[in-house]
């Protein structure tokens, strides 16, 4: 189930929002009774309240996630909940703080435990046969055989928010979750549990607890998944079918033309699919009193490589920064240290996207552009004002080819016709063929709509008119649901 999916609009999601509403109701009207008499209990007693006022709706919820996780995957719905039991049982352990658990060396044990628990899980899922065959070719010989393994929903995603926990648990920077109720919902919570955003659990742990729900944030809520919904289903699945359309050329009919054509469309459809979705994600869980972390802040208006990444997938990025390039030392043992921890990371980046080596090369290919930056280029940039936004889209636009092709050779293919047009004008196709006005249209509005539309328009914001749009808007994207196919999002593949 997607959130683009008539099914999750006329029916998952109206149950679930209807069921929350009247399953908290019980906890209101007792709040009202009891009055002020409720403040004079101190804090402790407030704070009890509040877990109890949540417990009935963060069931209801789990129940929710648990059934939307299924139906997209009910095979490893297993896994799922074995991840969630195994690290509530290892952040007991880390919390307990007594006996032969004080010591710091075997806290220290224990965290290894969870990060080989929850990096095998990923590992063996999503890599096995990565390395498997690099193995076998490194070697000559076939070491490993290869194996038919399904990727599960939201692996990475999940695996992520688990390190975050068990790691912070050791720093001692949150205290461990007791309530296993929470901690399941912490990872399944079905706004997030597919494609992020990633949340560390000391932001989403206090609104188990305390959130509310409030008339504002509802609509709040709405408006953002109305617009999350139409940038999918209106935008990303438009530009879409023309980029399909010429990654189904023999390359012998790729010219420059389409070559740069399905270059520009790919990083826009990218965008608004991912945006798309942490838009709606970030809409559900205010629909349900949950404040999710922002994903995007209009990349493409970077000037910079460094910037953009300051911009898109804001919550990977962030986890990168805190749980790897900061323990690696950061920028704080020389240039020369702070340029390979930079080439980790963005390794990392790739990996963690896909296991393949066009996303290995992808993380490096952004990696060298930022210690360009920091060698110079940057204060350069910062002498332009309009080369320096062309510089960091082109850059990026240019990287995005690795992550459409799925294969280095063709990803060089596309890359050569883009550079060297001269070489490559001839195609069997006319480019009105694949690329008609409608699709030239929606190129256009998604240029505009990258930023510049929401910086000119910043008072239209909140108004009767926001209103009226956003009504067009949702019609728009039920007729074109209605009328097209399935199209999952993308970033469900990583």
């Amino acid at each position: 189930m997607v959130f683009s999916s008539m099914i999750f609009i006329w029916a998952f999601l109206p149950i679930v929002f209807i069921l929350d509403r009247l399953t908290g109701l019980p906890a209101s009207a007792a709040r009202k009774g009891r009055g002020r008499r409720g403040a004079a209990h101190g804090g402790r007693a407030a704070k009890k309240r509040r877990q109890m006022k949540n417990t009935p709706q963060n069931l209801l919820l789990l129940i929710a996630s648990l059934f939307f996780y299924a139906w997209g995957q009910p095979d490893y719905l297993w896994l799922l909940l074995v991840s969630i039991l195994a690290n509530y049982l290892l952040g007991l352990l880390l919390g307990s703080g007594k006996g032969i658990l004080s010591g710091r060396a075997a806290r220290l044990s224990v965290l290894l435990a969870g990060l080989a628990v929850n990096l095998g899980i990923l590992g063996y899922y999503k890599y096995f046969n990565f390395f498997a065959n690099t193995l076998n070719r490194v070697l000559g010989t076939q070491l490993l055989e290869m194996r038919q393994i399904a990727l599960p929903l939201g692996v990475s995603f999940f695996t992520f928010q688990a390190l975050t926990y068990l790691i912070d648990l050791y720093k001692e920077k949150i205290p461990a979750e007791k309530n296993i109720l929470n901690m399941a919902l912490y990872f399944s919570f079905f706004p997030k549990i597919t494609q992020g955003p990633i949340e560390k659990y000391r932001d989403f742990a206090p609104q188990l607890a305390g959130r509310r729900q409030t008339l504002q944030l509802t609509g709040e809520g709405i408006r953002r998944f109305i617009y999350g919904l139409a940038k999918k289903v209106l935008i990303a699945d438009t530009l879409g079918v023309c980029v399909d359309r010429i990654y189904g050329f023999e390359i012998g009919n790729v010219n420059a033309a389409f070559a740069w054509t399905a270059a520009l469309f790919y990083s826009l459809q990218l965008y608004y699919d991912f945006s798309g979705y942490s838009d709606m994600a970030v809409g559900l869980g205010k629909m349900f009193g949950f404040r999710l972390s922002e994903n995007f802040d209009y990349p493409y208006l970077a000037s910079s490589i460094t910037e953009f990444w300051r911009r898109w997938h804001m919550t990977l990025m962030s986890w990168f920064r805190e749980y790897l390039y900061f323990p690696l030392g950061g920028s704080r043992k020389g240039k020369v240290r702070t340029y390979l921890n930079i080439f980790v990371v963005f390794m990392a980046s790739g990996l963690w996207h896909g296991a393949s080596w066009d996303f290995i090369c992808w993380g490096l290919y952004h990696a060298v552009f930022q210690v360009i930056e920091r060698l110079g280029l940057g204060k350069l940039l910062e002498k332009t004002r309009v080369l320096k936004h062309i510089y960091a889209c082109l850059a990026v636009c240019v990287g995005w080819v690795f992550f459409r092709a799925g294969d280095m050779a063709l990803a060089f293919q596309y890359l050569k016709r883009m550079f060297l047009p001269w070489m490559y004008q001839a195609s069997g196709y006319a480019m009105q063929e694949i690329v008609d006005h409608r699709a030239l249209l929606v190129f256009v509005c998604a240029v505009l709509g990258c930023g510049i539309i929401q910086k000119a328009f910043r008072r239209f914001q909140n108004s009767a008119a926001e209103l009226v749009f956003c009504m067009a808007l949702l019609s728009c994207s039920i007729i074109a649901m209605v009328s097209s196919t399935y199209s999952a999002f993308l970033y469900m593949n990583f």
